[in-house]
């Protein structure tokens, strides 16, 4: 009976399964209450003029095909004995069940992509204010940070602190010591709070007074003696350069003592930039800290960055870390992050970075042993920064994760080599899934190999394929698609 229900089932996708397995069974109950009857003459069944054994394969291709299966033959055996409307309910069930589980995962990554929207946009308007303070641009700067304040995000207490700094500039000090009044009660805890302080001091120390412009002036002399410091003294310019970056001074004086800071091999000067790395500053100073120390430190400042990133909760510091930890060379610290970190997007970024190494055996190994679907994600990415086709073209073939091998797939195509043109001409060869072979035709698309999207065109017998490949080549600047397409009208 079961044989007799297989040899008819003829689809190309599961999409509709559970509707036509009902109607066969339904075709089948009468058969089904023959074989309870006493036994009499036996009926000759029906015989169909196809192959078996084919059937099966065809079926196994169309469960490759469907997004949702139903689900596999081997789980169908046990409920043919329960009817078509069994059957049919539970289908509906697990396809239902599947339909949420896209949903949830759906909604996150919306949230998720918000959320990274939202920060890049606050990230944007406050660089445009700290770029408007070292252009003397006082009122923009001042606007683009009104504009981050209002987002109330991680730099908001920063922003509020820089307003009031350009405020202050204008000889605006009501409306300064109002924006300072405003940061210290919402943000009582904040980095900010010791250099708010102490510009709330120098406002009302100014306040009735014109603004000067020979302060401008003053900064400037400032930074030429930094810059001459940096040169011939910097061990005795160590407690001056303090005093600086704990003081009221521009971003881009502040930057330039902190890089002063960082270009001395003493202890003392090492000392101050440590601290400022741990967390001993306003988070601003503390990002430039850590990005000095993997630049110009030596293996005791790559020694304290893996402390303050064991140490540290804050993710957008370790990220820092991590990319420090890359600029320095430091690939084994990079190497326990990706295998250790609890934090799913600070072990993509230590694969993005040892991407960039091109630290191909760890990564390898990181794919072989992570389960996360997002960090293999980035591992590929990753393979592909750091030119690694050997292992894409392996994954593309091997990889049991339709949409993992449909990124490798891709990345392949972006590398651009012949190598990688054969080896996505033998994946579409080989493949029976649609979607591999679609994005085989983008890869070789994004080449803009035309030779071997005609040489694929060739060969295709499924008329949707062949429309797709078509649809590329005609997109293509390439005589050889040229041709082929004048060959197809002539025909």
């Amino acid at each position: 009976m079961k044989r007799q229900i297989l040899s008819v089932i003829q689809v190309r996708s599961l999409r509709h399964g559970a509707v036509i397995i009902a109607s066969l069974l339904a075709l089948a109950a009468p058969a089904v209450a023959q074989s309870k009857r006493p036994a009499g003459p036996p009926e000759l069944s029906p015989v169909l003029d196809f192959d078996p054994a084919t059937l099966l394969v065809q079926l196994r291709q169309s469960e490759l095909e469907a997004r949702r299966s139903l689900m596999s033959l081997r789980e169908l055996t046990p409920l043919l004995d329960h009817g078509p409307a069994a059957l049919f309910d539970q289908s509906r069930e697990r396809e239902r069940e599947q339909e949420q589980r896209d949903r949830e995962r759906e909604q996150k990554d919306r949230e998720r992509e918000q959320k990274d929207r939202e920060r890049e946009q606050e990230a944007r308007y406050y660089d445009q204010g700290i770029s408007a303070l070292d252009s003397s641009r006082w009122d923009r700067a001042a606007s683009s940070f009104d504009r981050v304040a209002e987002m109330k995000g991680t730099k908001a207490d920063a922003a509020l602190y820089w307003k009031a700094y350009a405020q202050n500039k204008q000889g605006q000090r009501a409306e300064a010591l109002g924006t300072i009044a405003a940061m210290i009660k919402e943000f009582p805890k904040s980095r900010y709070l010791e250099q708010a302080k102490a510009l709330e001091v120098e406002v009302r120390r100014d306040a009735g007074q014109p603004v000067r412009p020979e302060s401008e002036s003053d900064e400037e002399m400032k930074l030429l003696a930094l810059q001459a410091l940096q040169n011939s003294a910097p061990e005795e310019a160590v407690p001056m350069l303090q005093k600086i970056l704990q003081g009221t001074s521009s971003p881009r004086l502040k930057e330039r003592a902190l890089f002063v800071l960082a270009q001395s091999d003493s202890a003392k000067a090492r000392a101050v930039l440590v601290g400022i790395a741990k967390g001993g500053s306003t988070p601003d100073l503390q990002m430039k800290a850590i990005q000095y120390l993997g630049v110009h430190g030596n293996s005791e400042s790559r020694a304290a960055l893996g402390d303050i990133y064991s140490s540290s909760s804050d993710v957008d510091v370790k990220r820092r870390i991590l990319r420090a930890f890359m600029v320095s060379g430091e690939k084994d610290r990079l190497m326990t992050a990706a295998q250790s970190e609890q934090n799913a997007d600070l072990r993509s970024e230590a694969v993005r970075q040892l991407g960039v190494m091109g630290a191909h055996d760890e990564l390898w190994r990181l794919y072989q042993k992570e389960s996360s679907l997002e960090v293999k994600k980035q591992i590929l990415q990753a393979m592909f920064v750091g030119g690694n086709s050997t292992k894409l073209i392996d994954l593309a073939k091997s990889e049991q994760n339709p949409e993992l091998r449909r990124i490798a797939v891709r990345n392949l195509g972006l590398l651009g080599s012949k190598r990688t043109a054969d080896a996505l001409a033998e994946i579409y060869a080989a493949d029976k899934d649609p979607e591999i072979k679609k994005a085989v035709v983008n890869a070789l698309f994004i080449q803009n190999n035309a030779e071997s999207l005609v040489a694929i065109a060739r060969k295709e017998q499924d008329t949707t394929m062949k429309k797709e490949i078509v649809q590329k080549l005609s997109l293509m600047r390439s005589k050889v698609a040229t041709d082929y397409l004048l060959e197809i009208l002539s025909k």
